[in-house]
């Protein structure tokens, strides 16, 4: 079972810059699509961005789309969000999780970083 430990958050102001990075341990990433989820107070989790096994195809939601970069290094058994332009509705709860192959659902999931920004 892997394990995902988020890590990057933090209080900035909008219009900031943050890297998210979230590390895998107990098994190898590398084979996986990988994705960014957040949970904002009082709402239900989101789509924020998934990333193929190789890095070649990445998909994000509409909005952080031209904002947020995702990317991988599974010779680190990495992912990372980069995250630009921030604006305070960015506020969140920040997740990685690991794309189970055979039901297409995400698991794995880590405790999540805390991303704030101020307007």
């Amino acid at each position: 079972q892997v394990q995902l430990v988020e890590s990057g958050g933090g209080l900035v102001q909008a219009g900031a810059s943050l890297r998210l990075s979230c590390a895998a341990s107990g098994g190898t990433i590398s084979e996986y699509t990988m994705g960014w989820f957040r949970q904002a107070p009082g709402k239900e989790r989101e789509f924020v961005s998934t990333i193929n096994w190789s890095g070649s195809s990445t998909y994000y939601a509409d909005f952080v789309k031209g904002r947020f970069t995702i990317s991988r290094d599974n010779a680190k058994n990495m992912v990372y969000l980069q995250m630009n332009s921030l604006k305070p509705e960015d506020t969140a709860v920040y997740y990685c999780a690991v794309r189970v192959p055979v039901t297409g659902d995400f698991g794995s999931w880590g405790r999540g970083t805390q991303v704030t920004v101020s307007s």
